[in-house]
């Protein structure tokens, strides 16, 4: 992303068909997103270059689809029907409610980008001899700041941690937070709000039983632990993958498809002997960060945050984050939760939930270590780290710059004008082109505008079918991120898109 905001990121989603409103001809339903053309091919990309990584390339690792509706006892068992809740504060100017954590989280943001705007000053004001690290650890005004952000985000996670309510409001009162919409501090007292979304099964009100939407999708992995285990007829340690979706009833600021009601997630379940957890925390730890730099956006916009204050549940617990346009926030999170989960099923069910293992000839409730992956904040931040506007001869083009694997279309074909026979030989080639990749053919308006609007959606190579084609059987392919144009034989047209899409 460069210096890109949020806006311009939301307008090009909408304006090039990757995400709009949901419901936009009412006036659209908050926290709700649908794909368009481009955004579902990208997502689908996505989902099926994890699913290849996670379970195809990996031998002790399977999947399954469990349902959305799950028996209402699983979210007893679990602690979501008593403990699902986020501490939620209302300005009574503006009648907006916000969750608090979000509200101190961006007040963080602000000092952080405090901190950035005066070590970029220093840098111009330096030049070529500004040690970076050296003015961060030194400079007295740098300090106070990381010394307060580290201040704010230990108090924030303990009284989280405590569900100190009151502490969370006099935070807001002590930081002066005021309302993004209304401008003032005229908070009311914080509560708790359950966030799970409830509904009915049964075709008569009266005989219908209470339900929910699922707000995760890891204990349908759970409870269906030792089906997996036998069936597939793995050994611990194995894991087991899901795709699915998920339902939370947030209350969003302004943040786009990072929050949302209706998410997508994609998780695995990794199930190990006790005492092996923290050795393969820190395997998947390191293996999920060597995942998302292998997509090629740029390494410094991810990093490691530790937590410090684990849930009651967990002994060790990361996320990995990434530099969104509204700052660092988690985009994955890797946790060693112990036998908790199995346990909790087993208790609640009356049902024995445990793995007998030859090795030690003894029966045993595994650990499990959680990779769990956002689709639609991967989605986002695969856009935020590919969308570009960069100065050429003849003016500024916007481009997205996707990995070329995920973009949602590989290749563009493109007769130079529009006349019977170029069309007839582009339609041709696209045609033969789209047993192989996923094509688009583009005839309308001038070849420079058509260029644009694939640069704009990512495409990598363009097709260009002129009159010499017609001769002399070669075609000019232009490169995405280059803009470089050859001329090659119709027949090397696949070699040349693979090479790109495979290296």
């Amino acid at each position: 992303m460069d210096n890109l905001d949020l806006k311009k990121i939301i307008s090009h989603c909408k304006e090039y068909g990757f995400v709009f409103s949901s419901s936009e001809i009412y006036d659209g339903l908050s926290a709700v997103y649908d794909y368009g053309p481009n955004g579902i091919e990208l997502k689908n990309n996505l989902k099926q270059y994890w699913w290849k990584t996670m379970v195809h390339d990996n031998d002790n690792i399977v999947g399954i689809d469990s349902s959305i509706f799950m028996h209402p006892k699983i979210w007893h068992a679990s602690g979501h029907t008593e403990a699902f809740n986020d501490p939620l504060v209302d300005n009574k100017d503006s009648k907006k409610r916000y969750r608090v954590d979000t509200l101190i989280e961006e007040h963080v943001e602000k000092i952080r980008k405090k901190v950035n705007k005066d070590i970029d000053k220093a840098e111009k004001r330096f030049g070529p001899d500004f040690d970076r690290k050296k003015y961060i650890t030194t400079n007295p005004r740098i300090i106070n700041y990381e010394n307060l952000i580290n201040k704010i985000n230990s108090k924030l996670s303990k009284s989280l941690e405590r569900n100190d309510l009151s502490s969370l409001k006099k935070m807001i009162d002590d930081l002066e937070i005021k309302c993004p919409v209304s401008g003032t501090s005229n908070w009311t007292e914080v509560r708790q709000f359950n966030l799970m979304f409830s509904t009915k099964i049964g075709a008569i009100s009266e005989d219908s039983n209470n339900l929910y939407l699922r707000p995760e999708t890891a204990q349908g992995i759970f409870v269906n632990f030792l089906n997996v285990q036998k069936t597939s007829r793995k050994k611990i340690p194995f894991g087991i993958a899901q795709i699915g979706k998920a339902f939370r009833n947030e209350i969003v600021a302004r943040q786009f498809i990072f929050r949302m009601r209706e998410f997508e997630q994609m998780e695995m379940q990794f199930f190990v002997k006790p005492g092996d957890e923290i050795q393969w925390y820190n395997h998947w730890k390191n293996k999920r960060m060597e995942w998302h730099q292998k997509l090629n956006l740029k390494k410094s916009e991810y990093i490691f945050h530790d937590h410090l204050n684990l849930a009651h549940y967990a002994n060790a617990a990361c996320d990995i984050q990434f530099n969104f346009p509204m700052g660092f926030r988690e985009l994955e999170g890797i946790h060693s939760r112990t036998d908790f989960d199995l346990i909790q099923h087993q208790k609640f069910s009356k049902k024995k939930l445990q793995y007998f293992d030859p090795k030690i000839d003894k029966s045993y409730v595994p650990f499990v270590v959680e990779t769990s992956l956002g689709l639609d904040r991967l989605f986002l931040s695969i856009i935020c780290g590919s969308l570009f506007e960069e100065k050429t001869d003849v003016d500024t083009r916007t481009v997205m710059k996707f990995p070329p694997f995920l973009a949602p279309f590989k290749v563009a074909i493109l007769p130079l004008v529009k006349t019977d026979e170029l069309i007839v030989n582009a339609k041709k080639i696209h045609k033969d082109l789209q047993k192989i990749f996923s094509c688009q053919y583009d005839e309308k308006d001038s070849i420079g505008k058509r260029y644009r609007r694939q640069d704009a959606i990512g495409t990598p190579y363009c097709i260009t079918i002129d009159h010499n084609s017609i001769k002399d059987n070669m075609v000019t392919v232009r490169d995405r991120d280059t803009m470089s144009q050859d001329r090659i034989p119709i027949e090397r047209i696949c070699e040349r898109i693979k090479s790109k899409l495979y290296t």
